[in-house]
């Protein structure tokens, strides 16, 4: 407030010494100077780069330069006004260009109707995409083969399976696994968990840490068989990172207790018990986890110290606080 105070004192003091004219003078001249500047270091720029605009940049850096010189010695003002009126022109034409980019002056002037019953489906998609009517867009986009544009389309229609549809085909057609993550993402927004399961399952064979997410999937969709071939690719998957990092015991065990191997279930949670004594050394906090573990276990004993270790590590914690 104190800053905007201070630039209207500084103006009313100029109109009361100097009047209007002059503080339009230097308002303009300022605004021209600085516009002149820009284009003169734009126009270096697009000379180097051997750019056709660069003939546009120069006639831009003339008028601005003139411009600001008319202000200073205000000798032809209503050059200024021509050179300013050519200015706000360009504005609202450079505003309404951006509005609809990549569609020609023609395809402007014309309803999206017209343009989809003259099978421009490209350019009615755009309109109907600026109009809101993102059902229309999408079936445009589609006819012109841009799955991409009409399954963004659908998703802002809240048509989730639709989207999901067009992205299974993308991952088909072009063999990338993005899509299928996009296809299960929108189907389980439809609330499909099948078809979700179907995508995830795709990305999952390369991607085997969705394995996991995939058996839960099954699961809601009441594929028994399905969710537990699916366990058993993230019981692999699990058993190669616990080989390598132990702290994917814990997840080996719950799968073994998923599918009914309560021995193996028991092996796992203890070689997740060592890890987490072995980090407890180094970190008290990880008594918490041995202390769980071992309950899990069923030794109560193990699981009593444990719990006390660790609560003698949050005293010491609280005494540094």
């Amino acid at each position: 407030m104190a800053f905007i105070g201070a630039v209207i004192a500084v103006i009313a003091g100029i109109v009361h010494y100097f009047g209007f004219i002059f503080l339009l003078r230097l308002a303009l001249g300022l605004f021209y100077g600085i516009l002149a500047l820009l284009f003169a270091f734009l126009t270096v720029i697009l000379i180097y780069a051997r750019s056709r605009y660069a003939i546009l940049s120069l006639f831009a850096l003339s008028t601005s330069a003139y411009a600001a010189y008319q202000s200073y010695v205000w000798s032809e003002p209503m050059h200024i006004g021509f050179i300013t009126a050519i200015y706000v022109a360009a504005a609202v034409f450079g505003a309404w260009w951006l509005m609809e980019p990549e569609t020609s002056i023609a395809e402007r002037l014309r309803s999206a109707e017209s343009l989809e019953k003259s099978q421009n489906f490209r350019a009615a998609a755009r309109k109907y995409e600026k109009k809101e009517n993102y059902e229309k867009a999408a079936e445009c986009y589609i006819k012109a083969g841009m799955l991409e544009s009409a399954a963004w389309c659908y998703e802002k229609a809240g048509k989730y399976e639709k989207s999901a549809e067009l992205y299974m085909k993308l991952a088909e057609s072009r063999n990338e696994e993005y899509y299928w993550k996009e296809a299960y993402e929108f189907w389980k927004k439809s609330g499909n968990n099948e078809k979700a399961a179907e995508c995830l399952e795709r990305l999952a064979v390369h991607e085997n840490w969705y394995w996991e997410d995939v058996a839960k999937l099954w699961e809601s969709a009441g594929k028994n068989e399905r969710a537990e071939n699916a366990w058993k690719n993230a019981l692999k998957y699990y058993l190669k990172e616990a080989e390598e990092e132990g702290v994917f015991w814990e997840d080996v065990a719950k799968i073994y207790e998923k599918l009914g191997d309560a021995e193996k279930a028991r092996r796992a949670m203890t070689k997740y018990a060592e890890y987490c004594e072995k980090e407890a050394e180094k970190n008290g906090a990880w008594w918490k986890h041995v202390a769980e573990a071992y309950q899990k276990l069923g030794m109560e004993e193990k699981a009593r110290e444990a719990n006390e270790k660790y609560e003698e590590y949050q005293k010491r914690v609280r005494r540094k606080s």
